[in-house]
């Protein structure tokens, strides 16, 4: 059972952000600024610096983190074996607190996951 909903985390992420965003827009256009470039496609895929954000995400303990980076995974085509050996790492890192963790990011994976498409009659 996860601990939180990964989806209404994020919102409310966004939305306690709001009041901050406009009272520090510099620092937050900056932050903005360093994630669009610290995550641009290069010799490092995006695809895999999310993983490797996902398992900071993980071994900082952090919810909010995995979350967001866990739907930027779906975003990229991550499938769900390639998220599963990031994880394992994650576990050989973090031990039994970030197993713990890697349960909610196969959580979030699940809530986030695009909707099977009906079946064809």
């Amino acid at each position: 059972m996860s601990t939180f909903d990964s989806i209404g985390l994020m919102k409310n992420i966004n939305e306690n952000l709001g009041p901050f965003r406009k009272s520090q827009g510099d620092a937050m256009q900056g932050f903005a600024q360093l994630a669009k470039a610290s995550m641009a496609e290069g010799l490092v895929s995006a695809k895999h610096k999310e993983l490797i954000a996902l398992a900071i995400g993980i071994t900082q303990h952090c919810a909010g983190c995995i979350a967001f980076h866990v739907k930027a995974l779906h975003r990229l085509g991550c499938t769900r074996g390639e998220l599963e050996e990031a994880l394992a790492v994650c576990v050989y890192m973090g031990g039994g607190p970030g197993l713990m963790l890697v349960a909610e990011a196969l959580a979030a994976w699940d809530a986030m996951a695009p909707a099977a498409p009906p079946p064809v009659a």
